[in-house]
């Protein structure tokens, strides 16, 4: 397909990453992408919905990322999934042989293995240039369920209308379901039936990089998982906790043990992030190279280093994530600088999944969440208008309107944007410039 074509189709579509921070998929089509990775790394603990939906679909999804490489003029296709899921390798390569330029690169059951970063190093030995983007290395990754939403885009001319969830934790029947994109959490946890804990708190995302939301919170494009967790839990209060007593904490008992950058997994890719000096120099004041505060914008803030490594139960990732914020709000950007070379100490450095799942106390949620795609009703859903990186959609209808599931309620605005569309045929009774209201 013609690459204008086929980018007009993703944002027209709505298309995004539907793994991470929602990238608009279009802008991610690039011909100096001379390598495409297929991301079923399954990155956190706890999800699975991703090797799910590869093994449902494994030709529908193998056939469009093969499209895709064609398109970008690929030479080089690589499904990026870890060892683990056997039944997923199964139904892949089942299918793989139809095409001589894909391949499998097959990963530990480490954490993060989905971050691309870490994920573009491990299938081809590329390092991506710390603040750099992938197409500066020639690669370009994408999610597997934005590639199945490709396929439905192109083949069943469908576009993001719903988002696979899976429900997990605290709840009497883990599950992945697909449900209509504005519905509310409450109403998706009522999908797993009962909930097992009292006075329950919704983790959405992953346990490591995910954040408290609410009932009312309505499903986006990017909402993967709700882990429905007791209050008391560790992961919960860990979030809870204040930057600024978490500050004095760390003046108090940081013992620069180095044990945070040890195990970051981009310093070990040799960027130039050091959290043990960023501690040190953030609360004892000791700034004898500045250059440590300007080097927390290489944090990839994947919580390894605050909920791994340090043994004082400190918070580096979340007091380096205030420090990017205040960087980015006064407009300066990441230093250019290379990558040091990687050393052998990596390999002995991942941090094991299963490890990690006992460290944070999420071993005995580890169950089947089986993947239900039966249709789910929904009386009333509020649809975001900014669910992804870049320029929030431009709404097109008033209230009032009638509107039905998949037609556009929202114009790709200039810049980054992508289009919104209608997850349930109904009736708009609210538009402002943050979201749109159906009711059925």
């Amino acid at each position: 397909m013609d690459m204008k074509e086929l980018s007009s189709i993703l944002q027209q579509n709505g298309i995004v990453g539907a793994g991470g921070a929602g990238f608009p998929t279009y802008a991610k089509l690039d011909e100096r992408a001379d390598t495409i990775i297929l991301n079923c790394a399954e990155c956190e603990p706890l999800l699975r919905l991703h090797r799910q939906l590869l093994e449902k679909y494994a030709k529908e999804i193998i056939d469009t990322f093969h499209m895709i490489g064609e398109t970008v003029g690929a030479k080089e296709v690589i499904i990026g999934i870890k060892k683990a899921y056997k039944k997923t390798i199964e139904a892949v390569s089942a299918v793989i042989d139809k095409y001589p330029e894909v391949r499998l690169g097959l990963l530990d059951e480490v954490y993060p293995a989905g971050d691309e970063v870490v994920l573009i190093y491990e299938v081809t030995g590329k390092v991506v240039r710390p603040g750099g983007l992938p197409i500066e290395s020639g690669v370009a990754v994408f999610n597997v369920e934005t590639v199945y939403n490709v396929y439905r885009a192109l083949n069943e001319k469908t576009p993001v209308e719903d988002k696979l969830v899976s429900v997990v934790a605290e709840v009497e029947h883990p599950v992945t379901v697909r449900v209509p994109i504005g519905t509310p959490l409450d109403e998706v946890v009522a999908l797993a039936g009962h909930v097992t804990t009292p006075n329950p708190v919704y983790f959405v995302g992953g346990p490591m990089m995910g954040n408290i939301g609410t009932g009312a919170q309505p499903v986006t494009k990017t909402t993967n998982a709700i882990l429905v967790l007791p209050e008391d839990h560790y992961i919960i209060q860990k979030k809870l906790k204040k930057n600024s007593i978490d500050m004095k904490r760390a003046a108090a008992c940081c013992c620069q043990c180095s044990m945070c950058t040890d195990l970051c997994p981009r310093h070990l890719l040799g960027h130039p992030i050091e959290p043990n000096k960023f501690m040190l120099a953030a609360t004892c004041k000791d700034i004898q190279e500045p250059n440590i505060f300007v080097n927390t914008m290489f944090c990839s803030s994947c919580g390894v280093c605050e909920l791994y490594s340090c043994f004082q139960g400190l918070s580096p990732r979340s007091l380096m994530a205030e420090y990017k914020a205040g960087l980015r709000a006064n407009g300066i950007r990441p230093p250019q600088v290379e990558a040091k070379p990687v050393g052998p100490e990596r390999e002995y450095r991942k941090v094991p999944m299963e490890r990690l799942m006992a460290r944070l106390d999420l071993t005995k949620y580890n169950k089947e969440a089986p993947l239900d795609e039966s249709e789910v009703p929904v009386k009333r859903v509020r649809i975001m208008l900014s669910q992804h990186i870049g320029a929030p959609a431009s709404a097109v209808v008033k209230e009032g309107d009638k509107v039905t599931k998949g037609q556009m309620i929202a114009e790709p605005a200039k810049g980054l944007s992508v289009g919104i569309h209608a997850s349930v045929t109904g009736t708009v009774t609210e538009v402002n410039d943050k979201y749109v209201i159906i009711e059925t």
